[in-house]
């Protein structure tokens, strides 16, 4: 298994459409204004969070249970920004729709911008033949509140592609895994 360039994200992206909307590049300025950067690194993908949101709230004092996810412990928010509270956390989802290949096997880690913060970006490998916007997880570790920008770069992705004689038995779509194709912040599943 090896890591992969710049040169063959490019190529993935633009003959198999891998990622979509792809940007070629590192952008680092829109219209003129420094923004958090995203696009096509060195040996990854930095990707984009969306304007929609969900902020952890304790107003309906419910439970989070990963077996029985009450719907009401977050509160939507949409906007070029969302503010977490102190020791909070908050799900978005990625501008760009990821359709991984059956060789091929990501890991997401948080950009060092929001690390530094004290905001930490969870997310899950993408397995073999997943597809869909990746649902973000971010944690407000501060006791201040912390802002997360929407449309701007928020964790890199890295590619990891199997040798040829080595592709995996069973992919995520092959066992018909329950977050395949979704679109939205998508909340716990069992």
């Amino acid at each position: 298994m090896s890591i992969k360039s710049d040169r063959w994200i490019r190529r993935m992206a633009q003959t198999c459409g891998m990622i979509e909307p792809f940007e070629p590049h590192q952008v680092k300025e829109v219209d003129g204004r420094r923004v958090v950067s995203y696009g096509t690194s060195s040996y990854g993908y930095d990707v984009r969070c969306s304007d929609e949101f969900k902020l952890f709230t304790n107003l309906n004092s419910t439970i989070v249970d990963p077996k029985n996810f009450d719907p009401k412990s977050f509160v939507d928010v949409q906007g070029e920004s969302c503010i977490i509270p102190p020791n909070s956390f908050a799900l978005a989802r990625t501008i760009e729709y990821f359709r991984i290949p059956r060789n091929v096997l990501t890991i997401c880690l948080g950009k060092s911008t929001y690390a530094r913060c004290g905001i930490i970006v969870n997310v899950t490998p993408f397995e073999p033949e997943w597809e869909g916007h990746v649902t973000l997880e971010f944690s407000n570790t501060t006791p201040l509140p912390a802002r997360i920008y929407a449309n701007e770069g928020v964790a890199q992705v890295l590619f990891f592609e199997s040798d040829a004689d080595d592709v995996c038995e069973t992919s995520y779509r092959d066992r018909g895994g329950k977050y395949q194709g979704q679109s939205g912040v998508t909340l716990p599943k069992i």
